[in-house]
């Protein structure tokens, strides 16, 4: 059986790991939080600060073609995209946040890359602050078990 079972416990250990993030500056407070938390949790988790690779795109609908040219260089055992969408009035938020998700799952099936999306998406800034810590370390193990799984599976 791969993976984790019922009750058992995944492989969250990161010392053998190479890690890419992708993080949109849009709603930069927030999404620096988002990276820090989820850097801090990649280190916790054994992933060598040299094996971590960071770079910033304008927002969330660049992700996924950052994600896609980081995938294709084949270093990474696992990618993290990082964001926040915050609504506003107009129809945008919805297409932003449809768009970049929906790209995000393309590139990760596409490439057979595990990408952890902790993309936010939320209806206010309050929301966003109080998921940005939470949702920084969850895409960290996230992006470390899934990582194990495909080497197990593939």
């Amino acid at each position: 059986m791969f993976g984790a079972d019922k009750g058992s416990t995944p492989t969250l250990d990161g010392k053998k790991l190479a890690i890419g993030i992708v993080q949109a500056r849009f709603n930069e407070g927030i999404t620096n939080a988002l990276f820090q938390a989820c850097k801090d949790e990649l280190l916790a988790l054994g992933v060598q600060e040299k094996n971590i690779t960071h770079i910033t795109v304008p927002g969330a609908l660049e992700v996924p073609i950052a994600l896609q040219a980081l995938a294709q260089r084949d270093d990474f055992d696992a990618l993290i995209a990082l964001g926040c969408i915050i609504r506003g009035e107009t129809y945008h938020f919805e297409l932003v946040a449809n768009e970049s998700g929906t790209g995000v799952t393309r590139v990760s099936l596409d490439t057979q890359t595990p990408i952890a999306n902790a993309i936010l998406t939320t209806e206010n800034l309050p929301q966003a602050l109080a998921r940005q810590d939470e949702k920084g370390r969850d895409a960290a193990r996230v992006a470390v078990e899934m990582a194990h799984l495909l080497a197990q599976v593939s």
